[in-house]
């Protein structure tokens, strides 16, 4: 069954933003991005809210345009070489929402883009004190660990050299005590 708010047209837009990628293309097709791409977009956050609070109700669905769960089209290229004014995906943030706007706190991403769809999970990049207490995790609970590879999802996250200190090197889920950031990748289709 065809999802009601990601058609032909969402990424038919984008499609032809990464071949037009200049603010006079942006500017006449305005209306095509809000209605095409940005108001099914949050239309569908809104409707994500209810399952996401079945998973936890402190994470956060929020369909503003502006400062919720939707990013920015507009691209900041003040430090990049690359000077195109848009992004040719668009994503959506569910963050916990104690720290709803730390990029680091847990949360769950949407990624659309022509041919390039996925949704993510997880932690990226926490601060020290939360790393340390995901760690002190997994050496308590090392079966709640093991079922989440279990339930066939893979743990990424970018990994340090050696087992942090404090941590037994010998430990059996040494590998996991490197990691830096403890996320899961799924990619999907267009459909």
């Amino acid at each position: 069954m065809a999802n009601p708010w990601f058609t032909p047209a969402f990424f038919r837009f984008l499609t032809e933003l990464r071949e037009n990628n200049t603010r006079e293309w942006f500017q006449d097709n305005r209306s095509r991005y809000e209605e095409d791409v940005r108001d099914p977009l949050l239309s569908f956050i809104l409707a994500f809210g209810e399952p996401l609070s079945g998973v936890s109700r402190h994470f956060l669905a929020d369909p503003r345009p502006s400062g919720g769960s939707m990013f920015r089209i507009f691209r900041d290229t003040r430090f990049s070489r690359d000077k195109s004014p848009y992004k040719t995906n668009v994503g959506a943030q569910f963050r916990h929402g104690a720290c709803s706007r730390d990029v680091h706190s847990p949360g769950f991403y949407l990624h659309l883009e022509p041919g390039g769809c996925f949704a993510s999970a997880g932690l990226w990049r926490p601060d020290a004190a939360a790393l340390k207490a995901v760690r002190d995790r997994i050496v308590a609970h090392p079966r709640e660990w093991k079922a989440i590879g279990g339930a066939g999802l893979e743990v990424l996250g970018e990994s340090l050299v050696r087992v942090p200190q404090g941590f037994d090197a010998a430990h059996p889920l040494a590998e996991d005590l490197k990691l830096k950031d403890f996320y899961t990748h799924q990619p999907l289709t267009q459909k």
